[in-house]
């Protein structure tokens, strides 16, 4: 990867652009979904990560979502008030609760991600294999896990 030795600020500059456009764009198709369940894009991270790691624990998806406690206690709160999701306590640690989306959380959960995924499937699909691959091991890499 010797030639990424001459990227210049400009040219990552307009990577950064492209990559806020994206994100941008990909959460703006969802706004009227949002808005018809009279929730943001804050429940709709908690849900998105919920519904892949279904049984998370809260301290766990804090550190994902990486906001305050007190924050994710009102999107959660929001989230049990709409009946998207529910707890269970842990049979082992009762002071652990599990969070899953119940099914009317992973109905709107699914009404969102169908969006979603038409923006992202056409891009993938006008791209080749090898642009694929790439690209999803560049955005894992600029994930701090």
């Amino acid at each position: 990867m010797k030639e990424l030795l001459y990227l210049k600020d400009d040219q990552l500059k307009e990577f950064i652009e492209k990559i806020f456009m994206s994100y941008r764009d990909t959460f703006a198709d969802v706004k009227d979904v949002l808005h018809k369940y009279k929730i943001g894009h804050a429940h709709h991270k908690a849900m998105h990560l919920v519904s892949l790691y279904q049984g998370i624990t809260i301290s766990e998806l804090l550190g994902k979502l990486k906001v305050t406690k007190q924050s994710l206690n009102r999107v959660l709160n929001d989230l049990i008030k709409i009946e998207a999701i529910y707890f269970k306590k842990d049979e082992i640690d009762t002071r652990l609760k599990h969070i899953y989306l119940s099914t009317k959380g992973l109905n709107i959960f699914n009404e969102i991600f169908s969006i979603q995924k038409k923006r992202i499937y056409n891009a993938l699909i006008d791209s080749d294999s090898k642009e694929v691959l790439y690209f999803n091991k560049v955005l894992k890499k600029l994930i701090n896990e």
